[in-house]
């Protein structure tokens, strides 16, 4: 049951505190981070960024797709997220989807995909160009995002001649400025490595002789062959002759080099040269006869002069003259990357995740209010989602006996997430294409400031925030046992009980919503204010009961309410409505109930649905229960009953599935495909027409998604949001059959997502976005 589970988590991921990334979202930056690489960033997986200008402009097609995919793969036999950057159509994409991969290695789709350098991203934004980024690029993008590795093949360097062009990649000068680990096959061997090395550590090169003393710091960046040896890689060679200060074989080792850079607070990053694979040495004499005759020919034919064409040429010229062997090679050595890259990004990881887990200090907040005024109103938002917004802090003893330090501390973990049930709904909503706004509380404290960020880092709207005076931002504390079972807990919720009714109607008129979604927390008077309002204005509202006790004389006024209660709700609310004030037998009450014509029909078709599989398929269900309990626990009972005052209510069952009873008359039942529908209990749904026709009642059952359950948290919030974005982009969608199984279908995979994730809404349900 998603409503109970939902006070229970088990776990709950730690919060990744606002970075340059949502600063530049804030300012509406065009970025789009991939779902599965934020769920990454905001869990502690570990993440390697891949680049994409060797699918643009590196490599022929079709080899230039397949190495793009394979080293994604490579990535991930680590244990690690690929984040292959590239920008598509004037967007910086910081993880790619399939499609996004196969356009930009389209080379010959008109308009050519660009390379992208330093000097090239803003134009090519501006422009709503395509463009794969070299190092320089996604170097840029991958500090931007907090990725703290990145693979790649040969690094950018001083040109041959260099001394005289001053013809320096951009390369060298980016790893000044990002915190980033480069794991590169060296430099390009169409480069001069030699003043290369001199320029990234300032080295002096002796009389000619093959062996590098540092002199100086220039640009201070380490460089760090990953092999026995000191020998720097040449990238079609695993030796260039040059010596180093550092070398390491080891990717535990270098992921303490990049994370005591990281203690320190150091801007730069480092190089870890990764030679070519010991069977591919062999053809690296021969290759390079093969570089230094294509140096001289661009030389001879102008193309030395031509700036980034040159190293696209070169690398092109050298594959003719080897038979295309340098190809060979050079796929040999990007998998060879992507593959250390991706173990030191888990040593990496583990580091970061330890240093973590040791505790975190915040800084002191100002008020909120100051920060608003410098955002621009976006336009009027279609759903609104009023309510609670809160940090949910879980403290987990290691204690299996379960004393959890009674009287005393406790050995064992605490984390922190974003919650709150309008909040999670709210971001359900909005990573399925909806944006919505959420009006909640939220204190001038330091847990509000985080609430603030993190909300703004996801990319989702923070003008419909209330600012509280002297009220403290909303928390839920739990405690679990060794078993990760809840042993008890703090709510302190009382702000989103204070909210001030006349700011959330000013919302809701600022925007003229289609649709406004109320979760429980909320009180009351502050509940039938807005019903009230919703009403008169025929404003949709749909209530996530979560708070029972005192709402029911507020809900029952609005007669175009959606309800979502789980088992447990459903008969609270039932409960209520048959004491409170005698609902449940009021002449409206039986003045709808008697114009549904619920007869002896119904109830044989009822019969007969009760004897249906909760799934038909034996393999996902050993124990062939049936949808007995339907009748037999009273629950379309009770949803009937409540049907009068709920328009519609979808009844969330757990590993049950789902029911949906949607009530339809006037018009609006006439017009709708269940008009002339009939009971089927073969597809799981019984219809009663009464009224002649001017009013329809549905009770349907679907089968639930079974999966695996990583974190029961928010699971029935995503179902919520899912709907309410469902609701905005289908025509007529609860009338029409066919889309109503669609849409339930769509938001059991939305809760089905977030149970699998440590988040409390799954960042991968902007996959489920038609």
């Amino acid at each position: 049951m998603y409503g109970l589970a939902r006070r229970a988590a088990s776990h709950v991921p730690a919060v990744r505190f606002a970075s340059r990334l949502s600063l530049a979202l804030g300012r509406g930056a065009p970025i789009d981070v991939h779902p599965e690489v934020e769920d990454a960033l905001a869990t502690g997986k570990p993440v390697v960024a891949l680049e994409t200008a060797l699918t643009t402009h590196g490599l022929p097609p079709p080899i230039n797709l397949q190495v793009t995919k394979d080293l994604e793969t490579v990535v991930r036999s680590t244990g690690c997220i690929p984040a292959t950057i590239g920008i598509v159509a004037g967007r910086v994409k910081i993880g790619l989807e399939k499609s996004d991969v196969e356009r930009l290695a389209d080379v010959h789709r008109t308009p050519h995909s660009v390379k992208i350098s330093r000097r090239d991203i803003a134009p090519a934004l501006a422009s709503k160009a395509d463009g794969g980024t070299t190092i320089c690029a996604t170097l840029i993008f991958a500090a931007l995002a907090n990725i703290k590795v990145f693979a790649t093949g040969g690094l950018g360097g001083v040109h041959r001649g260099g001394e005289n062009s001053m013809d320096v990649s951009a390369d060298l000068q980016e790893l000044t400025r990002c915190p980033v680990g480069l794991v590169s096959a060296g430099v390009k061997s169409i480069l001069d490595i030699g003043r290369t090395l001199e320029y990234l550590v300032r080295y002096l090169l002796i009389d000619g002789c093959q062996s590098i003393y540092r002199l100086r710091k220039l640009l201070g960046v380490p460089v760090i062959p990953f092999s026995n040896t000191k020998d720097f890689p040449a990238f079609f060679s695993p030796r260039s002759g040059f010596q180093t200060p550092w070398n390491t074989n080891d990717p535990a080792m270098a992921a303490r080099m990049l994370h005591a850079q990281w203690q320190l607070g150091m801007d730069n990053g480092a190089l870890i040269a990764v030679p070519i694979p010991e069977e591919y040495a062999e053809k690296g004499e021969i290759i390079q006869q093969a570089v230094n005759q294509a140096v001289l020919e661009s030389e001879q034919n102008g193309m030395s002069k031509r700036g980034k064409d040159v190293t696209p040429w070169l690398l092109s010229r050298v594959a003719e003259l080897t038979k295309h062997d340098s190809i060979d090679s050079n796929i040999a050595l990007l998998k060879n990357t992507a593959l250390i890259g991706g173990k030191i990004a888990a040593q990496y990881q583990l580091l970061a995740n330890q240093t973590e887990s040791a505790g975190k200090t915040y800084p002191a907040t100002s008020a909120l209010k100051n920060k608003e005024s410098n955002v621009s109103s976006p336009g009027p938002a279609k759903v609104l989602v009023v309510g609670s917004a809160a940090l949910d802090i879980s403290a987990q003893t290691e204690d299996m006996a379960g004393t959890v330090g009674l009287h005393s501390t406790s050995p064992g973990t605490v984390n922190m997430g974003l919650g709150g049930v309008a909040r999670n709904i709210a971001e359900a909503c909005h990573r399925m294409g909806t944006p919505a706004l959420l009006v909640a509380g939220l204190g001038a404290d330091t847990w509000g400031r985080l609430l603030y960020d993190e909300t703004k880092a996801i990319g989702m709207r923070t003008d419909g925030f209330i600012h509280p005076s002297n009220e403290r931002t909303a928390v839920c504390n739990l405690f679990l046992d060794g078993s990760g079972n809840l042993v008890g807990g703090v709510a302190d919720m009382e702000i989103t009980q204070k909210l001030d009714v006349a700011l959330i109607l000013q919302q809701i008129s600022r925007n003229n919503p289609k649709i406004v979604a109320l979760d429980g927390n909320l009180s009351s008077e502050t509940i039938q204010g807005i019903v009230s309002y919703c009403t008169e204005r025929n404003i949709q509202v749909l209530f996530e009961p979560t708070s029972i006790t005192n709402h029911v004389q507020a809900i029952v006024s609005a007669l175009n309410t959606c309800e979502q209660p789980n088992l447990f709700e459903l008969r609270q609310l039932h409960q209520k409505v048959r004491e409170d004030g005698g609902l449940a037998s009021s002449p409206f009450w039986w003045s709808a109930i008697d114009g549904l014509s619920l007869g002896e029909a119904f109830r044989m078709d009822m019969a007969q649905l009760a004897k249906r599989r909760v799934h038909d398929d034996d393999e996902k269900d050993a124990t062939r229960a049936t949808l007995a309990f339907l009748v037999e626990e009273g629950v379309a009972q009770m949803a009937i009953t409540l049907s009068p005052f709920f328009q519609h209510i979808f009844i969330k069952l757990g590993s049950k599935g789902v029911v949906g009873v949607i009530r339809l008359s006037g018009k609006d039942a006439q017009a709708s495909g269940w008009a002339h529908e009939r009971s089927n209990p073969g597809r799981r749904y019984i219809v009663a027409h009464g009224d002649s026709g001017n009013s329809i009642l549905v009770l349907q059952h679907f089968p639930p998604h079974l999966t695996t359950v990583v974190n029961t948290t928010g699971a029935g919030d995503s179902f919520v949001g899912a709907l309410l974005a469902s609701l905005q982009t289908h025509p007529n969608p609860l009338g029409n059959p066919v889309a109503l199984d669609q849409i339930v279908k769509k938001c059991q995979k939305a809760a089905s997502l977030t149970l699998q994730s440590h988040s409390s809404v799954s960042p991968l349900l902007n996959t489920l976005v038609n």
